[in-house]
């Protein structure tokens, strides 16, 4: 089984560690690293963060956001930070429809505290959470007409999926399953300033006052549970609020047309997706990782992770330029600008939060163009990965970025002489070295370097470089940061 935890890291390993399941690799994240000779200690010390909330706060919602990004940027835990963006994506909620910064907040929080928890008690704590109850109409979910938004994000986004992942993919829940898990979920509201959420006994569908309804069953056709299915309620003792706890736990059980359990598997791969590559082996790389974490019966996802991270598929691109074959996969807007931040000491400054060059535009600006709000995804399903990324407008987005990065000048703007030496005047040598701050010297082709030297030389006209002139420094190496930013190698992981 390639899950390897005392497999050697080489450096390359560690910059592809940072770059994948951290927020760039800085050269003191690297020397702090440096110590881990193997996968599993350096999994494990990505992973020794606390399980504590991050609660971004703000009056309007340009202020959440924009607190978000500089907790993000100033995070002493990577992972956490990167796991929660995943959560975001997986559990979608957004202020257009809940209007309330406090809500939002709250709602974040519980990204960054059930970030490695565990995934069971995380799903049931969605089920009580008041931004979520807005955004999926948990709160207009009454007995009359029960409302099935959130039952049908709760199986086809949260846990099993529409289609299992078998070869021949098989549906995993009915429309009737959808209608029964709903009644569990009428009368539930929230109340205070702390919205807490609650059930108004008055509001729920209690199965003597609905016979024609019949007994609250799922899954009869799916789910390994047999004809009979299973009845969350079997009882009027067992209705109340207790029914939408096991209703999770019910899910929880649920096995594919394979024998594997839905939830375990499902939620693996979306994380093997985004943490390694965007097309991980469903038997050879996600049940793999499952098995070896105990991932469906503990459901703790800091044990799913660390096999993911200690896995030969996660490492598959280590090293290798982008010009060969291999697994590679967009880096979301949100990881590309910060990561950049991040690894070249800039400060995004102001009312607006702007980055000081350029154009001198907003953080909010900025990642709007490139298409990633954070608090504001497009819809349940999140966002679009990969491929949606990079579409011309978005492209030209990441360029302006990295532009008005590369010209930012102020106090808090790029200072690259405090990042690499600038004694040296090789052409070549500025190249690694520039290369190796932003952590792509593994990744650049021989030709792109031949193109960064030329740009360097003006083709040859100008073999040396003095980058101690101001005047040198502030064009010709300002500008190979910008073209590095801008180039594949640092779009991709």
């Amino acid at each position: 089984m390639p899950v390897n935890p005392g497999a050697a890291l080489t450096d390359a390993h560690r910059r592809h560690l940072l770059r994948r399941a951290g927020l760039g690799p800085s050269a003191k994240e690297l020397q702090a690293l440096g110590s881990a000779s193997t996968r599993g200690e350096a999994a494990d010390r990505l992973l020794g963060f606390p399980a504590k909330a991050l609660k971004p706060s703000g009056r309007e919602f340009e202020n959440l956001h924009n607190n978000w990004v500089k907790a993000l940027l100033k995070s002493r835990y990577p992972l956490q930070a990167k796991l929660a963006l995943f959560w975001h994506d997986h559990f979608a909620t957004g202020f257009s429809k809940v209007r309330d910064t406090r809500m939002m907040g709250a709602h974040i929080g519980l990204l960054y505290y059930y970030a490695r928890g565990n995934f069971r008690d995380f799903v049931k704590a969605m089920n009580r959470d008041a931004a979520m109850m807005e955004w999926l109409d948990t709160v207009r979910n009454g007995k009359e007409i029960p409302n099935e938004n959130y039952a049908r994000e709760l199986c086809e986004l949260f846990t099993l999926g529409v289609f299992d992942l078998a070869p021949t993919p098989q549906p995993n829940y009915t429309q009737e399953d959808i209608v029964q898990i709903a009644r569990a979920f009428t009368g539930w509201r929230y109340y205070g300033r702390r919205a807490t959420a609650y059930l108004e006994d008055f509001q729920h569908d209690y199965t003597s006052e609905f016979p024609e309804r019949g007994p609250k069953v799922i899954f009869k056709t799916r789910g390994g549970f047999g004809p009979s299915g299973r009845n969350f309620a079997p009882t009027s003792g067992d209705e109340g609020p207790q029914e939408i706890d096991r209703v999770v736990d019910i899910i929880f059980e649920h096995t594919d047309s394979q024998g594997k359990n839905t939830v375990a598997r499902r939620t693996a791969y979306r994380l093997c997706q985004y943490l390694a590559h965007a097309t991980p082996s469903v038997t050879g790389f996600v049940d793999q990782v499952v098995a070896d974490s105990n991932f469906a019966s503990t459901w703790d996802i800091g044990a799913l992770v660390r096999s993911i991270l200690c896995h030969d598929d996660f490492y598959l691109t280590a090293g290798a330029d982008y010009s060969a074959s291999g697994k590679k996969s967009v880096k979301w807007p949100i990881d590309y600008a910060v990561s950049t931040l991040r690894l070249l000491g800039v400060k995004p400054s102001g009312k607006y939060f702007q980055i000081l060059g350029g154009d001198y535009r907003s953080m909010l600006d900025h990642l709007a163009d490139m298409g990633q709000i954070l608090a504001e995804p497009p819809s349940v399903f999140g966002w679009d990965w990969e491929s949606a990324w990079v579409s011309s407008s978005a492209m030209l987005a990441r360029y302006r970025f990295a532009r008005d990065v590369a010209a930012a000048r102020s106090r808090a703007g790029f200072r690259p002489e405090k990042l690499m030496n600038i004694g040296l005047s090789n052409p070549a040598s500025i190249v690694d070295a520039a290369a190796g701050v932003l952590g792509v010297q593994d990744h650049l082709t021989g030709a792109e370097k031949t193109i960064l030297v030329n740009y360097l030389t003006d083709n040859g006209a100008n073999p040396t470089l003095d980058l101690t002139d101001y005047a040198t420094r502030n064009t010709k190496l300002h500008g190979l940061f910008a073209l590095l930013m801008q180039s594949p190698a640092y779009q991709l992981h």
